[in-house]
């Protein structure tokens, strides 16, 4: 059992450090709860911080999602002790760093003080809470059951924060080696050819084409850089645009679920965030119906979006969602759907939902651990190409003059 070192606060708002033994961060949380203290930071002894390219961040204006779900988490343990909603805000609002966040806490302290809705006040700040959180908060706050929505919430973000940080880790090697690329490339045709030219030029050598394109290249952006810097800003500011439309996000979607290399984890991982936002919903109280309209606005995927919407549609009319999402089986995992279909027979969705959402996670993560793997021999042929035509860019004219020779 690993050791522990934290960093809490009392309900006073006193801040203690310490080490405890703890199988995980969850474990270490209920047993700082115990002893009425609130987890703020926690990290493994002995484990060595290398350089976690993941955990490299900029300066945002937002609230993070890491910084969402310490929030959630202190929340499910403060109100589980039996904490007022206006002292648990006090303290977060103590204790927090981002002044979006601070400022965002004092204001829903101060409306929930008045009377209004613990719910309502959340929903002041739709850039913090999404309306997953907000819906389901609004059921658990109808019902009494706060405690087990935030204890569902907290369980939801963390899966959600593992899966985007394991997608993302796999991206990060590819996007470095095309970095480089791009680098050398760029470094090549702005010092390097120039400075070939006048060398040609004494040797009277009959150049071929692909060298003539690349010093050329290489004049033109050492007198233009104005001109390319500029094209490259503008031509990057289009293509994003153009990623918000509809036909924009149709094409992404479609790239993403047909190509061969990453498909199976793209169904996978938006199978995942889908099953796993509907048993957190489900889990709350909020009503099928209700729960795919939320989803609707939370997958990403054009497909995906597809299916939820005309899956309501089938359902107000009657159909079960097993039913309803058979329409649309191409995208989801083999196995999936029948699942489902099982949790509606036996009524045991919520339990289903739920392992189904880890399974589907698990596999992701497998999937995104290995994809470095898989990648990193195809970038490295990739590097030694885009260095292969450089070299044969210079040696190729020179052989040809030797020859002359």
């Amino acid at each position: 059992m690993p050791n522990f070192l934290y960093v809490a606060k009392s309900f006073d708002s006193k801040t203690e450090k310490g080490i405890l033994p703890a199988e995980d961060v969850h474990q270490l949380a209920q047993d700082l709860k115990n002893q009425n203290l609130i987890l703020i930071t926690a990290e493994e002894e002995g484990k060595k911080k290398g350089l976690n390219l993941m955990n490299l961040s900029l300066p945002s204006f937002g609230v993070s999602l890491k910084e969402k779900i310490m929030l959630v988490r202190n929340l499910w343990i403060m109100i589980s002790t039996g904490l007022s909603i206006v002292r648990s805000f006090t303290l977060l609002a103590n204790q927090t760093k981002n002044t979006k966040l601070k400022k965002a806490l004092i204001n829903i302290k101060e409306e929930v003080s008045k009377g209004n809705s613990f719910s309502g006040s959340l929903a002041k700040y739709p850039d913090i809470f999404s309306e997953l959180f907000l819906s389901m908060v609004k059921v658990g706050e109808e019902s009494g059951t706060l405690e087990d929505v935030f204890k569902v919430l907290a369980l939801q973000m963390e899966k959600e924060y593992t899966l985007k940080s394991k997608v993302k880790g796999a991206m990060i090697y590819p996007l470095i080696i095309l970095m480089v690329m791009l680098g050398i490339g760029i470094l090549m045709l702005v010092f390097v050819f120039p400075q070939l030219t006048a060398f040609f030029d004494s040797l009277k050598a009959d150049l071929p084409i692909y060298t003539k394109i690349m010093i050329w290249g290489g004049n033109f952006m050492m007198a233009q850089w104005y001109v390319v810097l500029l094209a490259g800003l503008i031509l990057a500011g289009i293509f994003w645009q153009a990623l918000k439309t509809k036909q924009g996000k149709w094409l992404l979607s479609t790239f993403l679920i047909k190509m061969p290399l990453i498909s199976s984890m793209v169904k996978k991982n938006n199978s995942a965030i889908l099953i796993r936002s509907l048993s957190s919903l489900n889990a709350s109280g909020v009503p099928l119906v209700r729960s795919l309209e939320i989803i609707s606005g939370v997958v990403g995927n054009f497909y995906y979006k597809k299916a939820v919407v005309e899956s309501i549609e089938r359902i107000k009319k009657g159909e079960k969602l097993s039913s309803a999402l058979k329409v649309h089986k191409d995208i989801f995992p083999f196995g999936a759907i029948e699942i489902i279909e099982v949790g509606e027979e036996t009524g045991k969705s919520t339990v289903i939902l739920k392992k189904l959402a880890e399974f589907y996670e698990n596999e992701v993560i497998d999937m995104a651990e290995n994809m470095s793997a898989i990648i990193e021999p195809i970038m490295i042929l990739i590097l030694g190409m885009g260095v292969a035509v450089f070299a044969f860019s210079v040696i190729s004219p020179m052989y040809s003059v030797l020859g002359n020779i």
